[in-house]
Protein backbone atom coordinates (compact mmCIF):
# COMPACT_ATOMS: atom_id res chain seq x y z
CA UNK A 1 0.00 0.00 0.00
CA UNK A 2 1.21 3.48 -0.81
CA UNK A 3 -0.34 6.78 0.21
CA UNK A 4 0.99 10.03 -1.26
CA UNK A 5 -0.18 13.52 -0.40
CA UNK A 6 0.37 16.47 -2.70
CA UNK A 7 2.19 18.10 0.22
CA UNK A 8 4.75 15.25 0.08
CA UNK A 9 5.76 16.37 -3.43
CA UNK A 10 5.55 20.17 -3.23
CA UNK A 11 8.98 21.78 -3.09
CA UNK A 12 10.82 18.55 -4.02
CA UNK A 13 12.55 17.50 -7.26
CA UNK A 14 9.24 15.84 -8.23
CA UNK A 15 7.52 19.20 -8.56
CA UNK A 16 8.69 20.05 -12.09
CA UNK A 17 8.21 23.52 -13.59
CA UNK A 18 7.99 23.34 -17.38
CA UNK A 19 7.30 27.06 -17.88
CA UNK A 20 3.70 26.78 -19.09
CA UNK A 21 2.94 24.09 -16.52
CA UNK A 22 3.91 22.77 -13.11
CA UNK A 23 3.69 19.00 -12.71
CA UNK A 24 3.66 17.30 -9.34
CA UNK A 25 4.62 13.65 -9.86
CA UNK A 26 2.70 11.45 -7.40
CA UNK A 27 3.21 7.92 -8.75
CA UNK A 28 6.34 7.23 -10.78
CA UNK A 29 8.15 4.40 -12.51
CA UNK A 30 9.96 3.43 -9.30
CA UNK A 31 6.57 2.65 -7.73
CA UNK A 32 6.19 -0.33 -10.13
CA UNK A 33 2.55 0.33 -11.00
CA UNK A 34 3.06 0.27 -14.79
CA UNK A 35 1.82 3.87 -15.11
CA UNK A 36 2.49 7.24 -13.52
CA UNK A 37 0.13 9.87 -12.09
CA UNK A 38 0.76 13.62 -12.09
CA UNK A 39 -1.19 16.53 -10.63
CA UNK A 40 -0.47 19.29 -13.13
CA UNK A 41 -1.31 22.99 -13.29
CA UNK A 42 -1.49 24.45 -16.81
CA UNK A 43 -1.03 28.21 -16.62
CA UNK A 44 -3.75 30.50 -17.98
CA UNK A 45 -3.08 32.05 -21.36
CA UNK A 46 -0.45 29.51 -22.40
CA UNK A 47 -0.17 27.27 -25.43
CA UNK A 48 2.03 24.19 -25.18
CA UNK A 49 3.07 21.98 -28.09
CA UNK A 50 3.12 18.34 -26.94
CA UNK A 51 3.79 15.12 -28.80
CA UNK A 52 4.12 12.07 -26.57
CA UNK A 53 5.64 9.78 -29.18
CA UNK A 54 6.68 7.33 -26.46
CA UNK A 55 3.72 7.50 -24.06
CA UNK A 56 -0.05 7.26 -23.99
CA UNK A 57 -1.76 9.79 -21.73
CA UNK A 58 -5.18 10.25 -20.18
CA UNK A 59 -5.93 13.67 -18.70
CA UNK A 60 -8.79 14.46 -16.32
CA UNK A 61 -9.52 18.16 -15.86
CA UNK A 62 -10.55 18.87 -12.28
CA UNK A 63 -10.43 22.70 -12.56
CA UNK A 64 -10.40 25.26 -15.33
CA UNK A 65 -11.08 25.60 -19.02
CA UNK A 66 -9.08 25.31 -22.21
CA UNK A 67 -8.78 23.29 -25.38
CA UNK A 68 -6.72 20.67 -27.15
CA UNK A 69 -5.97 20.96 -30.86
CA UNK A 70 -4.98 17.68 -32.54
CA UNK A 71 -2.49 18.66 -35.21
CA UNK A 72 -3.17 15.73 -37.55
CA UNK A 73 -6.62 17.15 -38.34
CA UNK A 74 -6.60 20.61 -36.66
CA UNK A 75 -9.67 19.59 -34.67
CA UNK A 76 -10.34 21.71 -31.59
CA UNK A 77 -11.49 19.81 -28.50
CA UNK A 78 -12.89 22.13 -25.77
CA UNK A 79 -11.88 20.97 -22.28
CA UNK A 80 -13.57 21.99 -19.04
CA UNK A 81 -13.89 20.82 -15.45
CA UNK A 82 -14.94 17.16 -15.05
CA UNK A 83 -13.88 16.11 -18.55
CA UNK A 84 -11.24 13.57 -19.53
CA UNK A 85 -9.35 13.38 -22.78
CA UNK A 86 -7.15 10.48 -23.87
CA UNK A 87 -4.28 10.80 -26.31
CA UNK A 88 -4.65 7.22 -27.50
CA UNK A 89 -2.71 7.56 -30.76
CA UNK A 90 0.37 9.43 -29.49
CA UNK A 91 -1.44 12.51 -30.81
CA UNK A 92 0.68 15.56 -31.55
CA UNK A 93 -1.31 18.43 -30.09
CA UNK A 94 -1.48 21.93 -28.71
CA UNK A 95 -2.81 22.44 -25.20
CA UNK A 96 -4.27 25.89 -24.65
CA UNK A 97 -5.38 27.12 -21.23
CA UNK A 98 -8.03 29.83 -21.09
CA UNK A 99 -7.86 29.79 -17.28
CA UNK A 100 -5.51 28.00 -14.94
CA UNK A 101 -6.30 24.32 -15.42
CA UNK A 102 -5.65 21.61 -12.86
CA UNK A 103 -5.24 18.23 -14.50
CA UNK A 104 -4.68 14.67 -13.30
CA UNK A 105 -2.44 13.04 -15.92
CA UNK A 106 -1.85 9.29 -16.21
CA UNK A 107 1.04 8.08 -18.41
CA UNK A 108 1.84 4.65 -19.81
CA UNK A 109 4.65 3.71 -19.72
CA UNK A 110 5.36 5.33 -16.40
CA UNK A 111 7.48 8.46 -16.11
CA UNK A 112 10.58 8.43 -13.92
CA UNK A 113 9.44 11.75 -12.47
CA UNK A 114 12.01 14.28 -13.66
CA UNK A 115 11.10 14.54 -17.37
CA UNK A 116 10.56 17.78 -19.21
CA UNK A 117 9.43 18.17 -22.83
CA UNK A 118 12.16 18.29 -25.45
CA UNK A 119 12.09 20.74 -28.38
CA UNK A 120 9.40 18.60 -30.09
CA UNK A 121 7.15 18.34 -27.02
CA UNK A 122 8.28 14.75 -26.36
CA UNK A 123 9.17 12.99 -23.12
CA UNK A 124 12.07 10.56 -23.60
CA UNK A 125 11.66 6.87 -22.81
CA UNK A 126 13.30 5.83 -19.55
CA UNK A 127 14.63 2.33 -20.22
CA UNK A 128 16.19 1.92 -16.77
CA UNK A 129 14.69 -0.66 -14.46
Amino acid sequence: MKVVSLEDVLGTEHEVDGGNWISRRLIMKKDNMGYSVNDTIIKAGTETHIWYQNHLESVYCIEGEGEVVTLSDNKVWPIKTNQLYALDKNDEHLLRAKTDMRMVCVFNPALSGLEVHDENGVYPVDDSK
